[in-house]
């Protein structure tokens, strides 16, 4: 990586990291980028999908907390590394009328990961589909979901790590975590 001069002798790569906590303003995985809002005030902070994906998350639901390692670099203050994701808080909209049953009538905690990729999702439609390895039914996947999930889109190879209920119309995920997060918990 070619390293920036900046003013003091210091290059860019050479810059101490320091932590910082805030909340995504909005993540846009077409255009590659987003910004979060600190905590402690400030700038924005830029978070480049690259830094996104070695988190192992394609995207990012806005409102979400986000814990992070940023540098100041002579374009700005701008993340490093993700440290912790934490889904946005419940807006009160009602539950998905596709739900077999109340979050109160199951576990989600109690409910496996399963390993999965995602066969298409489309975010305008607000839904897509994944295969559950090992099984030949498609487990639908609503973007209301996602976003109680802390993501905000999926792209089609995606390695995902659902938690899946049989719903109205065959099986469907109640939450989505990323294949790369479920596996760090673990390990």
């Amino acid at each position: 990586m070619p390293h920036t001069a900046l003013g003091d002798g210091m290059t860019e790569t050479e810059m101490e990291s320091a932590p910082a906590e805030g909340q995504v303003k909005w993540f846009d995985p077409t255009k590659g980028f987003g910004f979060v809002i600190p905590d402690s005030g400030g700038p924005d902070i830029l978070l480049h999908a690259n830094v996104l994906r070695n988190f192992g998350q394609s995207s990012v639901a806005d409102g979400s907390r986000i814990s992070l390692t940023v540098q100041e670099t002579t374009r700005g203050v701008q993340a490093v590394e993700v440290l912790s994701i934490t889904p946005p808080e419940d807006d009160g909209s009602p539950a998905l009328s596709e739900l077999p049953m109340s979050e109160e009538e199951f576990s989600l905690e109690e409910l496996p990961f399963e390993p999965a990729r995602v066969k298409w999702f489309d975010k305008a439609k607000g839904f897509g589909f994944g295969n559950i390895f090992g099984r030949p039914e498609d487990v639908f996947i609503h973007i209301e979901v996602l976003r109680r999930s802390g993501l905000a889109d999926l792209q089609p190879g995606e390695a995902v790590a659902p938690k899946v209920v049989e719903g109205q119309r065959g099986r469907m995920a109640v939450y989505v975590a990323a294949w790369d997060t479920v596996l760090r918990s673990k390990g």
